[in-house]
């Protein structure tokens, strides 16, 4: 290389090369000559999702019958769509428990599920265990233990906790900790989640 070549390759900087780098990419056509100038644009660019079709759900003893999109979640359409807010939407992914509930007497994750796939599956929800003028035992049992804080747990585990004493009435420890394992609180009541689980066993297996 000859000494006036040297010269100038020493002497471009790194933000000389960069801006000579992004000027040539613009008049290259690498970057898009034009982009969307609102958020309604960007969104006439997508293609169309698919179409609502309608599905129904027995939820709580009752036959619904609504229009979804396929991709809908049975969360969201117990939410949106049914307006059965008990189940919570917290992480809407399938770890949390917050959103339990029952198909065919099974605790489920509903922000897992699909609502077009829970058709011919009886669904039980939170508001269908009990009113608040007549509470279930475990309902019952979680208000007289403060087995509650912030209160989006609290569903869940009402839920995940009728399911456990259905399948075993008098369950141990360990029973217990692996029944409610996919359940958390960060709140923390997990001492009166047990005590009330302990009362409610005891009340539907008939005690005082």
């Amino acid at each position: 290389m000859r000494d006036g070549e040297t010269e100038v390759a020493q002497g471009v900087s790194r933000r000389g090369f960069l801006k000579g780098v992004g000027a040539g990419s613009v008049a290259g056509g690498i970057l898009p000559r034009e982009l969307p100038q609102s958020a309604e644009a960007a969104q006439a660019t997508l293609p169309a999702g698919p179409g609502e079709v309608s599905i129904t759900l027995s939820i709580n003893g009752r036959d619904h019958t609504l229009s979804v999109e396929p991709r809908t979640t049975l969360l969201d359409a117990l939410r949106d769509r049914l307006d059965l807010t008990g189940a919570k939407k917290v992480c809407d992914r399938g770890t949390c428990g917050a959103c339990t509930v029952l198909q065919d007497g099974r605790p489920v994750y509903s922000c897992t599920i699909l609502a077009i796939d829970a058709q011919g599956s009886k669904i039980t929800t939170i508001e269908g265990l009990g009113t608040p003028e007549r509470l279930s035992p475990v309902q019952a049992a979680f208000v007289r233990n403060d087995a509650q804080q912030c209160g989006f747990c609290t569903p869940g585990f009402v839920v995940a906790c009728t399911a456990l004493l259905e399948r075993t009435p008098q369950p141990t420890p360990e029973q217990l900790r692996l029944g409610l394992g996919g359940n958390l609180c960060r709140c923390g009541t997990y001492a009166g989640i047990k005590q009330a689980v302990a009362e409610a066993a005891t009340m539907m297996k008939g005690g005082v």
